[in-house]
C-alpha cells in the first residue's frame, strides 16, 4: 500500500484515539539495525528505538534467525505446558536480576506485568492499598492507568480504589518548591506522609520506575530509593520496581536501573526490550513471596511464556552478553549526554537535559526563569528532525520533554549522526521561539 491507502484504512478502520507522531504521520516498512524507512523509500536513524522496545537493533540476524527455527517447531503452548524456552530464560533473569530475585511469571507486556507485580503484594502482605508517584506511567488497563500519575493517560475516568499517589522526585520542577540537595530528598520523606494520612497505615506496595519513562525521564537523585524502600518495608510493604522503560542495560553500567540506587526490589517488572519487539514481559520476585500465590486461586496465561517471545528474548539477551551492553550504553551513553549538554549551552530553549546511559531527556521551557513548558517547540522539533532522517519521541506531563532512547547497540558516530541532527534542528527551532 502506498501512505495515502495507510492513512485511509488507519482513519476508517481504527480508533480514532491511537495516538499517532507528526502533522503527517509516518508509515513503517522495513528496519535493519539503527534505521527505519517508510513506505516511500526514505531512511530514517532511529533514536527512539519503538518506544524503549528494539534494543539490539531493528530486524538482528541472530535473533531473527533463532525466532525462524523456532516457529518451524511449536509456536504456542500456553502456560498449562512447560517449554524449554520458557524455563531456560526464567533462569537466566534470575542470573541478571539483583539481589534474591528468582522466580517469575511471564505475560505479554508491561501493564500485565505490573497488574502480576500488584496482584502478589496484595496476596503476600495481605493489605490493599498501593502508593504510586506521580507522573509515572504503568500501562493502559483499568488498574494500570490508576496506578498512572498523569491524567491525559487516563482514559475515561478510570479509577482502581486503593491507589495513592505521592509526590514525584521532579528537581527540575519539584512539587515541593524545594531544592536539591539543600531539601535533604523531602520528596523521599512525602511518601511516609501520605501513608500515614491517605492510608490505612499498612500498605501492600510501593510501584515506580526507576527513571520515569512517559512522565519525561524524571531521574532522582541518588539517596531518594534507599530512603524511600526504608519507609516502604516499615510500614509492612513491598517495593515494586517497574524496569519496564529501565531494563536491560538501558541506564548503562547495570542491567537494571534500580542497581544505580543501591537497593534490592522485592519485585520487579520488565517488558520492551526483553524480547527486541516481540510481546513479552515478566513479573520476577523472591521464591518466598512467590510462594504466597500457591493456593491463593487458579491463574494462567494463554500467551505468556509464549516459545517464540522467549527464543527471542534469549537471543536478545545473548547478542547483549557478546556486546556487553551495559559497558557499552555507559560508554555511549556519556558521549550522548556530553553532545546533548553541549545543546543546553547553546539553545536557551532547552531548559533541562537528565537522564542516564541511553536513555536522556530533553525539557524545553519557553524562558529558563520561569520554567513555562514549550510543547510546541517539541512538536516543532520533531518534523525539522523527521525531515532530516531522525526519529526521537516525546513525553512529560506537560507534553514538553523530548525522549531520546536509540537502541542499545548504538555506537559513537550514530550519536553523532543523531546530534548534528538534533543541532540543526533546534537552530531552526530557537530561531522561530526567539
Amino acid at each position: 500500500m502506498d501512505k495515502a491507502t495507510i492513512l485511509a484504512k488507519q482513519r476508517q478502520f481504527l480508533w480514532p484515539n491511537h495516538l499517532l507522531y507528526y502533522t503527517e504521520p509516518l508509515p513503517l516498512v522495513r528496519g535493519e539495525g539503527l534505521y527505519v524507512w517508510d513506505v516511500e523509500g526514505n531512511r530514517y536513524l532511529d533514536f527512539f528505538a519503538g518506544i524503549l522496545t528494539v534494543s539490539v537493533g531493528h530486524c538482528h540476524p541472530k535473533v531473527n534467525a533463532r525466532v525462524k527455527a523456532q516457529l518451524d517447531r511449536i509456536v504456542h503452548t500456553s502456560t498449562v505446558y512447560p517449554h524449554e524456552n520458557h524455563v531456560t530464560l526464567a533462569e537466566k533473569l534470575a542470573q541478571l536480576t539483583p539481589g534474591a530475585l528468582q522466580t517469575s511469571y511471564f505475560t505479554n507486556s508491561g501493564t500485565e506485568a505490573n497488574e502480576t507485580a500488584v496482584i502478589l503484594a496484595k496476596v503476600y502482605t495481605g493489605h490493599q492499598e498501593i502508593i504510586a508517584l506521580r507522573h509515572g506511567y504503568s500501562g493502559r488497563s483499568a488498574l494500570a492507568m490508576s496506578l498512572t500519575g498523569i491524567a491525559s493517560w487516563r482514559i475515561g475516568g478510570t479509577h482502581v480504589p486503593g491507589i495513592k499517589h505521592a509526590p514525584n522526585p521532579y528537581c527540575y520542577r519539584c512539587p515541593l518548591k524545594l531544592t536539591y540537595p539543600q531539601c535533604g530528598v523531602a520528596c523521599a520523606e512525602a511518601v511516609e506522609d501520605v501513608i500515614k494520612t491517605s492510608t490505612s497505615g499498612k500498605i501492600a506496595a510501593f510501584l515506580a520506575e526507576p527513571i520515569q519513562g512517559v512522565g519525561g525521564f524524571i531521574t532522582p537523585p541518588p539517596e531518594y530509593f534507599r530512603i524511600v524502600v526504608e519507609i516502604v518495608h516499615h510500614y509492612e510493604g513491598l517495593f515494586i520496581c517497574d524496569e519496564v522503560q529501565t531494563g536491560f542495560g538501558r541506564t548503562g553500567t547495570y542491567w537494571f536501573g534500580i542497581e544505580h540506587w543501591g537497593v534490592e526490589p522485592d519485585i520487579m517488572t520488565m517488558a520492551k526490550g526483553i524480547a527486541n519487539g516481540l510481546p513479552l514481559a515478566n513479573t520476577i520476585t523472591r521464591p518466598e513471596v512467590a510462594a504466597a500465590t500457591a493456593g491463593a486461586g487458579l491463574t494462567i496465561s494463554t500467551f505468556g511464556g509464549n516459545p517464540l517471545s522467549c527464543a527471542a528474548a534469549l537471543a536478545t539477551i545473548e547478542v547483549m552478553e557478546e556486546m556487553d551492553i551495559p559497558a557499552h550504553v555507559a560508554k555511549v551513553g556519556a558521549l550522548l549526554r556530553a553532545g546533548l549538554e553541549q545543546l543546553w549551552e547553546k539553545y536557551p530553549i532547552i531548559g533541562d537535559v537528565r537522564g542516564m546511559g541511553l536513555m536522556q531527556g530533553v525539557e524545553l521551557v519557553k524562558d529558563r526563569e520561569t520554567k513555562e513548558p514549550a510543547p510546541d517547540a517539541v512538536n516543532m522539533l520533531f518534523e525539522a528532525t523527521k525531515a532530516r532522517g531522525l526519529l526521537i519521541g516525546k513525553g512529560g506531563a506537560y507534553g514538553n520533554v523530548v525522549r531520546i532512547s536509540p537502541p542499545l547497540t548504538a555506537t559513537q558516530e550514530h550519536v553523532e549522526e543523531a546530534l548534528a541532527i538534533l543541532d540543526a534542528a533546534f537552530s531552526e527551532v530557537q530561531e522561530a521561539f526567539g
